[in-house]
């Protein structure tokens, strides 16, 4: 009585990337997290982004939500920002100037600044995390959410100046000018050219076949 041997097959295992789903190299290595090329408070580095970002905040989410997806009008998430964050702050201050703060409306303001608190961290959030992934960039000061939660004003200040950076319109880049080979043309002798002349000194050769 004879056992024949089992064979197990075992499916190969290999890397890939997680944006495309190619497969990697076995001795692929991630590349290594950057910092920041500026710091979160760095908001005065570039007053434009500044005075936005401290003025119409939800502009300037608009404008970096642009640039991070080129097929995203800036202006989609921008009203989004302002319905959701500024709206959220306008009603608990509305509620406060119109009714007072008191047990009854104390709810309604603490609801009204807690939605607008959890929409910095998850929709502006997200932004932060895609930004990081993209250019390979540490948590700074900590995580995506909790920065823009206590720090938003300077998140967004700081992601704008981030994606400037790097994709930068201002920056020449060096180009290497070819110049291609001049053009060469084969002119055909015509067919009733005369016969070269002889040489000086009159005599002439002949080649007659044998």
């Amino acid at each position: 009585m004879t056992s024949s041997p089992v064979s197990s097959t075992s499916p190969l295992r290999f890397l890939r990337c997680n944006e495309c789903g190619q497969p990697l190299p076995e001795d692929f290595e991630p590349p290594a997290d950057e910092p920041w090329t500026t710091g979160i408070f760095g908001c005065t580095e570039d007053t434009e982004s500044c005075w936005t970002g401290f003025f119409c905040p939800c502009v300037l989410f608009g404008r970096n939500v642009e640039k991070m997806r080129e097929d995203t009008p800036w202006t989609h998430p921008c009203i989004c920002h302002a319905v959701c964050i500024e709206g959220g702050v306008a009603l608990a201050a509305a509620t406060a100037v119109f009714h007072g703060i008191d047990p009854r409306t104390s709810f309604l303001i603490c609801e009204g600044l807690f939605f607008a608190w959890w929409m910095c961290g998850i929709y502006t959030g997200n932004l932060r995390q895609n930004l990081q992934k993209k250019y390979h960039l540490k948590n700074s000061p900590c995580e995506p959410c909790l920065v823009n939660c206590c720090l938003h004003w300077c998140a967004l200040c700081q992601e704008h100046r981030e994606m400037k950076n790097h994709l930068s319109d201002n920056v020449a880049m060096p180009m290497t000018v070819v110049n291609p080979p001049p053009v060469q043309e084969m002119n055909s002798a015509p067919e009733n050219q005369d016969p070269a002349p002889s040489s000086g000194n009159g005599t002439t050769m002949e080649m007659q076949a044998l």
